[in-house]
């Protein structure tokens, strides 16, 4: 029998989705590939992740949900970036494990908008 509460956190939890989307080799690619540019046509991942043009589709979609990156339809093209508080995200649960302190509510990461870093107690 199937541990229905460990599903459901996986279905809500921001953070579970934010690196269950980058614990892809494929997704990890798409993301570095990104990381080095400001914007990317879809049409261009097929060569970086050495997958036809359906999958990375499926990739950048499971990426967006999870707000690792942003789209913006240029024409007939459509271009994906980084989202803006990714890099922040990962940064603030490195910090969290690290014993920094700080976080990041996941709250106002969903709104696109971050807020300065709590202490925690």
């Amino acid at each position: 029998m199937r541990d229905m509460s460990r599903i459901r956190t996986a279905l809500v939890d921001p953070d579970v989705r934010f690196f269950a989307a980058l614990g892809d080799p494929t997704r990890l690619a798409i993301v570095r590939e990104l990381a080095g540019a400001d914007s990317v046509c879809a049409c261009d991942f097929s060569t970086c992740c050495d997958v036809r043009q359906p999958t990375v589709s499926h990739h950048l979609r499971v990426l967006r949900e999870a707000g690792v990156i942003e789209s913006e339809r240029r024409g007939t093209s459509i271009y994906y970036r980084l989202a803006p508080g990714a890099a922040d995200r990962l940064r603030a649960f490195a910090g969290e494990i690290a014993g920094s302190g700080q976080m990041i509510p996941a709250s106002s990461l969903r709104r696109g908008t971050i807020s300065a870093p709590t202490a925690s107690a």
